[in-house]
């Protein structure tokens, strides 16, 4: 393994584990563009879809592979040669909810065998996807939230807190393969994430498409309790090119945030997307519903990025308005008609 952290993009092959997804794909494009010599997108397509990747099927320089992070041999087969690997493969809220035991198992085990893989395979660099849900939920979760904040879990959903907690779990793993091994690594602490090819797994994502398509069929969209959550969105192509910077910089056992811009409260969330889908009703005030899973946020609060500015060299570009009309534009092309 080497002892030089950074990883050139140009020249060298790259595995990303869970790659027939919105962030996967956009990173994909990423790597290419930068002069990745071969990007490898391993998925069993469980959450990933066909429709994801098929802009980028074509592309001499990509191959899928069809394989599971809870088999250890397709990961090692995968990952052979590689330079560097994105960790990506895992469930969210909503899949957590429906099934906690499994995404338990890939959530962590899943995170271990991709290190072990690794480490086999003398893999020069690994970038985990984890999430700002290492903060936690609920009243707590409030004000400046940087890397050292603690979790919080007093009266959250229960599979938003599982997530959270095997999100912190598969960084510690990280950091046990570092010591262990001397695995280089960068943890990258995932906003909720949006754009183009936007799936319907994250709870906070789908509430702009459920907003989306509600304004569209001229009925007023919903906002939770009075407007003022707050949540804090990444556009999917600062998300690609902080992967990407995770993997050049000579950063590494570092765990940093990858935030858009600023926060926005739902009621403004609302009231953008309405503004962008040409116009609309006005929003209905609801309550929530018991014991249904929906977008998790707590009070004000802000995802600091600043380290991230430091320990690889990246800055959000791209703010909530830009990002929503790429996707709204994206919503309405061919590309995502043909993909419904």
């Amino acid at each position: 393994m080497s002892t030089d952290p950074a990883v050139p993009i140009a020249g060298n092959r790259f595995c990303i584990v869970g790659g027939a997804s919105l962030v996967g794909s956009a990173t994909a494009g990423e790597l290419l563009d930068h002069g990745a010599a071969e990007v490898v997108l391993f998925d069993n397509f469980a959450f990933g879809s066909e429709a994801a990747i098929e802009h980028l099927n074509d592309h001499p320089r990509l191959r899928l592979v069809r394989g599971d992070v809870m088999r250890l041999p397709d990961l090692l087969r995968a990952t052979a040669g590689m330079a560097g690997v994105l960790q990506l493969a895992a469930y969210m809220t909503l899949s957590m909810d429906r099934d906690a035991w499994g995404g338990l198992d890939v959530n962590i085990r899943g995170v271990q065998h991709a290190l072990e893989a690794c480490r086999a395979n003398a893999v020069g660099k690994l970038v985990f996807a984890s999430s700002n849900a290492v903060y936690g939920y609920g009243p707590g979760v409030a004000g400046e939230l940087v890397e050292g904040t603690p979790f919080h879990s007093a009266g959250a959903p229960p599979a938003a807190i599982l997530y959270g907690a095997s999100k912190i779990i598969g960084e510690q793993l990280c950091r046990d393969a570092h010591r262990k091994h001397g695995q280089h690594y960068v943890v990258l602490r995932y906003s909720t994430v949006y754009g183009e090819r936007q799936h319907y797994r994250a709870a906070n994502a789908l509430y702009i498409i459920e907003t989306l398509e509600r304004v569209r069929r001229g009925e007023p969209p919903e906002v939770f309790g009075d407007g003022s959550e707050t949540k804090h969105f990444v556009y999917v192509g600062d998300l690609a090119r902080a992967n990407r910077m995770a993997f050049e910089s000579a950063a590494t056992d570092v765990a940093v945030n990858t935030s858009g811009p600023a926060p926005v409260t739902t009621l403004e969330l609302v009231r953008l997307v309405t503004e962008l889908a040409g116009g609309g009703p006005e929003p209905r005030f609801v309550g929530n519903e018991p014991g249904k899973v929906r977008l998790t946020s707590g009070g004000a609060f802000r995802i600091a990025h600043e380290e991230a500015a430091r320990a690889i060299g990246w800055r959000p570009e791209v703010d909530m308005r830009e990002g929503l009309r790429r996707l709204i534009a994206w919503r309405d092309s061919n590309e995502a008609r043909a993909a419904a």
